[in-house]
């Protein structure tokens, strides 16, 4: 499946998670995962997954991104969040009136710090399980 994986934090535990999700789920592995905005724009991706660090109002450019993605770029996109959910509504709310669907399904997480890069082997398995059955629901 033609998918990008992009983040938004200066923590390294949600880049850990990206790069997790990008190794196990990612059929091509050239250019797939990257930091918003994109070194290379998206493309007709069947799902773009956007793991994003953000308080109650996200940044600007990160608002202004959701508001490109539309269903051209990216049919569906998929949340994971560090942060309230005031914060990931807004983004969800920018990707819907760009036109492309959004995964209904938003994975909240802790972020922690941003040296700590660990991912516990709990936090790794809520991460697959979701994307399992975000996978699922697009087949």
């Amino acid at each position: 499946m033609k998918m990008r994986v992009l983040y938004s934090t200066s923590k390294g535990k949600i880049k850990t998670i990206a790069q997790l999700i990008t190794d196990k789920y990612a059929t091509e592995k050239v250019n797939c995962m990257d930091s918003i905005p994109p070194a290379y724009s998206c493309d007709k991706e069947r799902l773009v997954v956007m793991l994003v660090s953000t308080g109650k109002d996200p940044a600007n450019a990160l608002i202004l991104f959701c508001k490109e993605l539309t269903k051209a770029r990216a049919a569906n996109v998929a949340f994971i969040v560090d942060g309230p959910a005031d914060g990931a509504k807004v983004l969800v709310n920018a990707v819907k009136e760009a036109g492309s669907n959004v995964i209904e399904d938003i994975l909240y997480v802790k972020g922690g710090l941003p040296f700590l890069k660990g991912v516990k082997d709990e936090e790794a398995k809520q991460v697959t399980d979701w994307m399992d059955k975000v996978m699922a629901s697009l087949q």
